[in-house]
């Protein structure tokens, strides 16, 4: 784990997208924060130690879901399934499907695994998911600041965990898509899926990944209206995030996530407070 400065920090951006602004200043303690996102390896120890049972390896909570047909009872995540030139990107819903068997075993299907992929970080990881990983390694999940803090590496203002460009001199500095989205991925960053955890450079606090590869669980809550399911926030963007869609491969960059969500591009890193 890598540890931050306890100091006050400037969040946010007003160039992208508005659920980032205003700008403003926070401060903090000092705290310790995983240099990378937890990986399969290290989701694998867990669940050999404690039996866990990931949410999207159960059929879907009831509560949550009162009408789903019986047929549709059952366990499933969603992955990204690239579409035909002719889908419209203005349905999202066209590139993703829930499919049966998906899990952190089987990131692309039942018929995929983890085999050679033990340093890719783990994904199909619901919230409650890292929570009980985050437990059982006496850590927590960061607050959506802490991450922010982490993620910029001591630099301020800036785009990037690597500055205020997104290619310098034409490198490739993170795991995110090339190409136009979500027809073609041209791969430029040699990855069209996860990378493992520390292929691109370490930012100024030795982070890595926290720009693309996979969004990251945060424990700070996304304000929604009361009837909507409860959000959480998550940071980082992932290998399906582009420039010209959803740009969001940046410390700033925010979504609001419900907790019972699980997909091949999502997983987290934790945190813990200063000893």
């Amino acid at each position: 784990m890598a540890v931050i400065p306890a100091g006050q920090y400037q969040l946010g951006s007003t160039d992208f997208y508005p659920e980032e602004s205003p700008i403003r200043r926070v401060t903090l303690p000092s705290f310790r924060i995983d240099v990378a996102p937890v990986t399969n390896a290290q989701f694998e120890r867990f669940v050999h130690a404690t039996g866990y049972v990931t949410v999207s390896e159960q059929p879907p909570d009831p509560v949550l879901y009162p009408n789903l047909a019986p047929e549709e009872q059952i366990p499933e995540s969603a992955v990204f399934l690239p579409p035909p030139a002719s889908v419209d990107r203005s349905q999202p819903l066209a590139w993703w499907a829930l499919i049966a068997g998906a899990d952190w075993r089987h990131p692309q299907g039942p018929e995929t695994s983890i085999e050679g992929l033990m340093e890719h970080p783990v994904v199909h990881v619901a919230y409650d998911d890292a929570i009980a990983y985050a437990q059982w390694a006496g850590k927590r999940l960061p607050t959506a600041d802490e991450w922010e803090v982490a993620a910029r590496g001591g630099l301020v203002a800036q785009d990037y965990a690597w500055g205020a460009e997104m290619t310098p001199e034409g490198r490739w500095l993170a795991n995110v898509w090339q190409g136009p989205f979500p027809w073609v991925n041209e791969q430029t960053d040699g990855w069209f899926w996860t990378s493992p955890v520390g292929h691109f450079p370490a930012n100024g606090y030795g982070l890595v990944d926290v720009c693309g590869n996979v969004w990251e669980w945060t424990s700070t809550v996304y304000p929604v209206p009361e009837e909507e399911q409860k959000r959480r926030v998550i940071k980082g963007g992932s290998f399906l995030c582009a420039e010209n869609y959803c740009h969001r491969f940046r410390p700033a960059a925010l979504m609001g996530q419900t907790l019972d969500t699980a997909t091949c591009h999502m997983g987290f890193r934790c945190a813990a407070d200063l000893d």
